[in-house]
């Protein structure tokens, strides 16, 4: 079975609904994976760009894109690579209210088993205990 790749724009129009009838495309298409009738596949980067997109151009709150997210997360026939850290980036997202790429950035460093990073990001990296954020 052919596997295709599914862009950032799919998921936000499916799950914004802004243009209904490319919306109900990607339903049909998500149906189609579910149904086992087509592979589909996606990356940690084009779930980030949703997040960004979201909060962004739609003014949307983490709790209401950390849920779209873990919609996305938990679609039948889709499959998101590097999925464990984008779990844990999202669990970070929600519990530690950081950005979803430096909840991303605290998992790729814990799975790589670093412990400390070089950042001028005070804020939401100072809210992962599980490093250390050092100045140059």
């Amino acid at each position: 079975m052919k596997t295709f790749f599914v862009d950032t724009n799919l998921f936000i129009r499916y799950l914004t609904n802004d243009d209904p009838e490319k919306a109900d495309r990607v339903e049909a298409l998500l149906d189609e994976a579910a149904a086992g009738k087509v592979k589909l596949a996606t990356a940690e980067m084009v779930l980030a760009e949703v997040v960004w997109v979201l909060e962004a151009a739609y003014g949307l709150k983490n709790v209401e894109v950390g849920a779209m997210i873990k919609a996305i997360l938990a679609t039948p026939g889709l499959e998101v690579i590097n999925r464990a850290l984008v779990d844990k980036a999202v669990e970070f997202y929600l519990t530690r209210n950081i950005h979803f790429i430096d909840g991303y950035i605290a998992a790729m460093m814990m799975k790589q088993g670093i412990s400390e990073i070089f950042s001028y990001d005070k804020k939401h990296l100072a809210r992962i205990k599980e490093i250390t954020r050092k100045e140059p």
